[in-house]
């Protein structure tokens, strides 16, 4: 089960106003790991943007207080301002086809009337596996029992619904 959404009002505002604004973006990495229920800490949220700098993006940014500050020779692409602090932009996902492949894949969560993109399960451990730095390998083995478990319930669910109504069990309370 997906865990609550672990961001702060000021957050969730430049969220939606990258949703509203039709950004094409995604929730990668530990980040998106979390909201699909695996149990792992992570300190940033990282997204992964189609379209670093668009027009449409920097207007959302703005509109809630925010920045695209684009790359430097000393410094990545970064966002900037209010509720940005905790959101990491990436550039690439290790061991991932490109954005417009891996965006077919991502799940959707709930954010208010907008669906948030995020990256699927199983896309994230391929990109730990690939990047094979210390701490993705620490990971690993959560993110796999994490993926076990999400497909072991999709399949009780599919049985569920393909087992006739009067074949599954019921329940009764008696009051004596």
């Amino acid at each position: 089960m997906p865990a609550p959404l672990p961001f702060s009002e000021s957050e969730l505002r430049l969220l939606k106003a990258l949703l509203k604004r039709k950004v094409r973006f995604m929730v990668v990495g530990l980040s998106a790991a979390t909201l699909q229920g695996a149990p792992v800490v992570t300190q940033d949220v990282d997204l992964w943007f189609e379209h670093l700098g668009e027009q449409k993006m920097t207007d959302a940014l703005r509109e809630v207080g925010a920045a695209y500050v684009p790359p430097s020779a000393i410094n990545p692409p970064m966002l900037a301002g209010a509720g940005s602090e905790l959101f990491d932009v990436v550039l690439r996902m290790d061991g991932l086809g490109n954005f417009a492949d891996e965006v077919k894949s991502c799940v959707q969560i709930p954010l208010g009337r907008y669906r948030l993109k995020v990256l699927a399960l199983d896309r994230i451990l391929a990109s730990k596996i690939a990047a094979n730095r210390s701490k993705d390998r620490l990971s690993i083995p959560v993110l796999r029992d994490a993926l076990a478990t999400l497909e072991s319930l999709k399949q009780k669910r599919r049985r569920n619904e393909k087992t006739p109504s009067y074949r599954r069990r019921r329940f009764c309370s008696l009051d004596i």
